[in-house]
């Protein structure tokens, strides 16, 4: 769901302005910081940006589809109004 990348920049900034002696301690704290953010960011209620891109895509189309069937409608209204 998420970009590993993102998470591993995030998990670098968070470990790069921590003190020194806790970055000494290492992978531990790496690992941990990793699972916590994931962790959180899985209780969002958040989508990739992928797949926000794909459904705005379907979006407009979908909003597309129903413009041409609006105006299809209104010319059979006027057909059936004029006979």
């Amino acid at each position: 769901m998420f970009d590993p990348k993102k998470l591993e920049q995030i998990a670098r900034q968070i470990h790069d302005s921590m003190p020194q002696p806790v970055k000494e301690l290492g992978t531990d704290v790496d690992q941990k910081v990793r699972q916590v953010i994931q962790g959180q960011l899985n209780k969002l209620d958040v989508v990739s940006r992928e797949e926000f891109d794909v459904q705005t895509q379907v979006l407009l189309r979908t909003r597309q589809k129903l413009t041409e069937m609006e105006q299809k409608l209104a010319e059979l209204e006027q057909k059936l109004s004029e006979k």
